[in-house]
């Protein structure tokens, strides 16, 4: 299909376009790259699987026109791979994960009339490109008002992994989302790259009943956090899906409060529905450097939070929602 052109001036206009698909459905080639691991993973690869399967129900496409791709998370085989399916004359071709940001900027510009999407990134200034992201910072705010609200001591932690871009931005929102559901509640924040049991041990020793863990590396987090759990003192562990996916795992689930769900499953499904109805995902994420696509919230459902263990959510948590839904939750961090 080829490129659709955006003029300077329409651009500053653009909205998100998500129409009924056409009958143009048939014929139309689609691609999908998976992060390492593919599906099977429990996690990124499986979540944006389910919208690929969703979209091939719903339009009746015809999986001889669709692609399935997997990485050794090598530049070069990113790149080889990618490429591979823009000459094999693929019309969209979508990455999944981050790690196909330098790929998608260095093949998007070798061939700009094919289109492609890119999920959990918005860092690709190309007009062929859907930066298809997520407000997760949102969902950190929310995720530390239920914490708060819940919390029995008083006490709530964050941990977060270092080597991530968002990750002090994360913390800013985790500690701003907690004192708007109570004033009083004290947080404890720690940034780690190696390794964050120790600082859980810490957190848990000094009363912390709540924690809530960005930590993707391994399940460390989580692990730490249950060793500590017993019958007449419990601290519960909440994180984020698809991408700690050892969240899912049965033997975890009693020690955990709650999940935030970035919803890679409808990302998929609706660049799929564009794609086929003719049109893009294409807001203005960055004016400045030419960013357009589509950052998922709650209002839009492409972030959720579900409760694991624990009754239903506080009013004040609920009345948080309603706020951020309704965008009167200012100057929260950006979440890339």
């Amino acid at each position: 299909m080829a490129k659709r052109l955006i003029s300077f001036g329409l651009a500053l206009l653009l909205i998100t376009t998500l129409l009924t698909p056409s009958a143009k459905a048939a014929g139309v080639k689609i691609a999908i790259a998976y992060e390492v691991g593919g599906k099977g993973d429990n996690g990124v690869n499986d979540l944006a699987s389910v919208g690929l399967e969703r979209a091939i129900k719903k339009y009746k496409l015809s999986r001889l026109d669709i692609r399935e791709q997997i990485t050794d998370g090598t530049l070069g085989d990113r790149i080889t791979r990618v490429r591979f399916l823009a000459r094999s004359k693929y019309q969209l071709i979508i990455c999944v994960g981050s790690g196909y940001a330098d790929t998608v900027k260095r093949i998007a510009n070798e061939f700009p009339n094919t289109q492609f999407a890119i999920i959990d990134d918005e860092s690709v200034g190309l007009t062929n490109v859907s930066n298809l992201s997520f407000a997760t910072s949102e969902g950190v705010y929310l995720v530390a008002a239920a914490l708060a609200s819940a919390s029995k001591s008083g006490k709530i932690g964050f941990i977060g992994d270092k080597s991530l871009s968002s990750a002090s931005n994360y913390a800013l929102a985790f500690s701003r989302g907690a004192l708007a559901a109570n004033s009083k509640i004290k947080v404890s924040t720690y940034l780690g790259e190696s390794s964050v049991s120790d600082e859980i041990t810490k957190q848990i020793n000094t009363g912390v009943d709540q924690v809530f863990s960005t930590w993707a590396k391994s399940d460390e987090a989580i692990s730490t956090v249950a060793s500590f759990s017993n019958s007449r003192k419990k601290t519960l562990i909440s994180g984020i899906l698809p991408e700690q996916y050892f969240l899912n795992f049965s033997a975890g689930k009693k020690n955990q409060y709650l999940v935030l769900n970035k919803r890679f499953d409808l990302a998929v499904e609706q660049i799929i529905a564009t794609e086929i109805a003719g049109k893009n995902m294409l807001d203005i994420l960055d004016a400045n450097k030419g960013i357009y696509g589509h950052r998922y919230n709650f209002k839009d459902g492409g972030l959720s939070v579900k409760l694991v263990n624990g009754g239903a959510f506080s009013t004040k948590t609920r009345s948080i929602l309603e706020d951020l839904k309704a965008g009167r939750v200012k100057n929260l961090p950006n979440s890339q």
